[in-house]
């Protein structure tokens, strides 16, 4: 019986890919499983050894039970049958998520297997599946059942026993991770993304620097004709991106966080981190943007709290002081 046993491993385990020690793992709680319902010994903790010729099945303080060769063929077979794939199962999900673990905070790939009438996607990760919450989703986009689907792998957390793994599509790093994959340039670390801002499926901001300042690190993320910054804003759900370089000068930097509103005047409170900015009186609109997106990723990427206004009215504030 040992001998078919041992066999059995080495079977499953090439099959299943699985190293012989998860599977004798497997079958080890399988039988002590089988046992504990053959004899009613629900809160009991067993420890079962596989020797050569043998089985032998202990308590947890090393005393050995008193079952019968036959018993003990008759529980294995049992065990084999009918837990023993159970077993196998727990063990190929759960090295399912310990290789997941290496890709927390990165792209993963999936299948959309299902839509609750929450609205949550279930995605299917191929030996395991994650949830991709409705506070998740992009709102433009439409899941669909059967649909692949790209997103960041936010976390993967125990609760109760089993590991839940949360997607998302609207995290800033999904844009990040999306940028390098697209753009080599930033995947090897010739131009850095300093700072970025979004508001998923409407805008987002990104500011660049070339280590060598030879390199444009605009272009190098808009790519020829736009096309690798289309690329990205496609898989966002037309979300636009507008892409600026960074700059250790505040005056500066908030001047090209407003893009394309031209900054006609400025002036910065450093210890309250404001700053009160002119532009012209028919570019407002376009300076706070629709909903007032542009000054609110602005106010995001900068970390300065930005006050925008008409150039008479700056003026206007100017003199009161």
């Amino acid at each position: 019986m040992v001998k078919n046993l041992k066999r059995l491993i080495e079977q499953v385990a090439k099959e299943k890919n699985l190293p012989e020690w998860i599977v004798e793992r497997s079958l080890k709680n399988a039988i002590a499983l089988a046992i504990r319902k053959d004899r009613r010994m629900k809160d009991t903790a067993l420890e079962v050894e596989l020797n050569e010729d043998s089985i032998k099945v202990f308590t947890k303080d090393g005393e050995p039970l008193d079952i019968s060769t036959e018993d003990i063929n008759r529980i294995a077979a049992y065990a084999a049958r009918e837990e023993f794939f159970k077993e196998l199962e727990k063990a190929e999900e759960e090295r399912g998520f310990l290789e997941l673990l290496q890709l927390e905070n990165k792209l993963v790939l999936g299948i959309v297997r299902k839509i609750t009438p929450e609205g949550d996607a279930i995605v299917d990760l191929g030996k395991v599946s994650g949830i991709l919450p409705k506070r998740e989703q992009i709102k433009r986009e439409n899941l669909k059942q059967g649909s692949g689907i790209k997103a960041l792998l936010l976390s993967i957390k125990k609760h109760k026993g089993k590991h839940e793994i949360t997607l998302s599509r609207t995290h800033p790093n999904f844009l990040r991770r999306l940028i390098e994959q697209e753009v080599p340039e930033v995947a090897s670390g010739e131009v850095q993304v300093k700072a970025l801002a979004r508001e998923p499926g409407e805008r987002a901001k990104i500011a660049v620097l070339a280590k060598n300042a030879k390199l444009d690190p605009v272009g190098a993320l808009l790519g020829l004709k736009g096309s690798r910054i289309n690329a990205v804003s496609e898989e966002l759900c037309g979300e636009r991106i507008d892409v600026f370089s960074w700059s250790d000068e505040p005056e500066e930097f908030i001047k090209k966080s407003l893009q394309p509103a031209q900054v006609l005047k400025l002036r910065l409170n450093i210890k309250e981190k404001k700053a009160e900015i002119a532009v012209a009186k028919d570019k407002l609109s376009l300076a706070i943007g629709k909903g007032g997106v542009n000054v609110k990723l602005a106010n995001k990427i900068t970390g300065w709290h930005l006050d925008i206004m008409s150039l008479e009215d700056f003026e206007k504030l100017v003199k009161l002081r």
